[in-house]
């Protein structure tokens, strides 16, 4: 079972990482492009007449736009897509039902749900040079919000009792009854129109991402229970 969930894991990973890295490419990474160009602009009255001041500090190390990029977004992608698929496949083995390709999209659109639509509404995806709330408010948020989501799922598909569907539906409003930290005031170089397409974009490239995901762990998980159950029939039958 576990060398199953593992190889399963892995090659839908791969896969589903490479597609997401193929989607951005086209998507999201040209628009965080030009929000650098904006964020690394430096201000018109930096300019003084007759001397001009100049600052030399030592850069962070960044892969080089082109190849270099996308290489490292796509490994990334990759490991990320691994780790996402070893928690669908370890739900599917603990939910004890049959899971096919089809179960597996239903699966993984639950998983868009929990780590990136809900923690989106309140946190949406930020291009560089946004303005935004505190870090550590902003993951412990992240953090809530993705598992009262995934709780609140489990409550409203598994349980039958009916309390159990009301207190899922609290748990799945409660973070965005709390709201998430915000900064005071909104601002910054990149133009919110730019912003606000970057948002949609990000999320419909992991809508996509994860449905491919749930349907590659789906099928896989599948097919490699088929094959176990081949080869304990044919042991027996030996």
């Amino acid at each position: 079972m576990f060398q199953r969930i593992f190889l399963s894991a892995l090659v839908a990973g791969i896969l589903a990482g490479l597609l997401l890295t193929a989607l951005q490419a086209v998507t999201t990474t040209p628009l965080i492009l030009a929000a650098e160009t904006y964020e690394q602009a430096p201000p018109a009255h930096q300019h003084a007449a007759g001397t001009v001041a100049q600052e030399h500090e030592a850069a962070e190390w960044t892969p080089a736009d082109g190849l270099e990029r996308t290489f490292y977004t796509g490994l990334a992608n990759a490991l990320t897509g691994v780790a996402f698929a070893l928690l669908l496949l370890a739900a599917f083995a603990l939910s004890g039902r049959a899971v096919d390709g089809r179960r597996g999209v239903v699966w993984g659109l639950a998983g868009y749900a929990v780590f990136a639509l809900a923690p989106g509404l309140g946190l949406p995806p930020e291009l560089p040079g946004s303005m935004a709330a505190d870090l550590g408010a902003r993951q412990l948020w992240w953090l809530g919000t993705a598992g009262a989501t995934g709780l609140g799922l489990w409550l409203l598909v598994f349980p039958r009792a009916l309390w159990c569907k009301g207190l899922g539906i609290l748990a799945l409003a409660l973070p965005h009854l709390i709201g998430a930290p915000h900064p005071e005031a909104y601002g910054g170089p990149v133009p919110p129109e730019m912003a606000g397409h970057f948002a949609a974009a990000s999320l419909a490239t992991m809508a996509v991402f994860w449905a491919a995901l749930g349907w590659l762990a789906g099928t896989l998980f599948a097919r490699g229970a088929d094959r176990e159950r081949a080869a304990d029939l044919a042991h027996r039958t030996a």
